[in-house]
């Protein structure tokens, strides 16, 4: 151990101590871990970003203006919408072709309006309509099952007409199936049938 330290270069000819000797650096795991520690005590904010950062990636996908079409799906001031509208106009001898779009809330139904040069990128919204059977409903919530047996019970009965159809029709014991929309981290019924009876 003293030629091991004297090899290593002491301090005025002196040999080294047995520590630094040894000294190994930490491990991956060790250094995943240190950096867990830090990130468990970074801001909030911070935490959110890298929480939200793989499955924010996967609630929308980007597409060139000119490519978007009526009754296609856009993001616009970071809500899903329904594009029911849309034109192209030139805007002068030198500018770009520019589409204006107008589009509705897929969830709250408000008219909402965009206006952008063909060729830039828009979010396009990935939409998702997945057809649950209603088992019960509580406070206001409705328990679902899908296809695979599948449960879910965090879907709230809408604040609406049709939410009154949807409570009447389970009121008088019918057999529904619910179809509910999701679409960038939210949900939200948009439709109900009574469920086929079997042969």
């Amino acid at each position: 151990m003293y030629q091991a330290g004297a090899l290593l270069g002491g301090l005025g000819g002196r040999p080294l101590p047995r520590w630094v000797i040894g000294y190994q650096p930490p491990s991956l795991f060790l250094q995943s871990s240190l950096l867990k520690s830090t990130l468990s005590k970074s801001s909030p904010h911070l935490k959110h970003l890298i929480k939200n950062a793989g499955a924010g990636a996967s609630m929308t996908f980007p597409m060139q203006c000119s490519g978007l079409r009526k009754n296609g799906h856009v993001v616009i001031k970071g809500r899903p919408c329904k594009i029911v509208d849309m034109s192209t106009s030139k805007t002068g001898k030198h500018g770009h072709a520019k589409v204006h779009l107008v589009a509705i809330d897929i969830f709250t139904g408000k008219k909402l309006e965009d206006i952008s040069p063909s060729t830039h990128n828009m979010d396009v919204p990935n939409v998702r309509r997945t057809e649950y059977q209603l088992l019960d409903i509580q406070d206001e919530f409705m328990s679902l099952m899908d296809a695979d047996g599948g449960m879910k019970d965090d879907v709230k009965l809408p604040d609406s007409d049709l939410g009154n159809e949807i409570q009447k029709a389970f009121d008088d014991s019918k057999d529904l199936m619910v179809t509910i929309v999701a679409a960038m981290g939210e949900e939200q019924a948009i439709s109900w049938k009574e469920a086929p009876q079997g042969n």
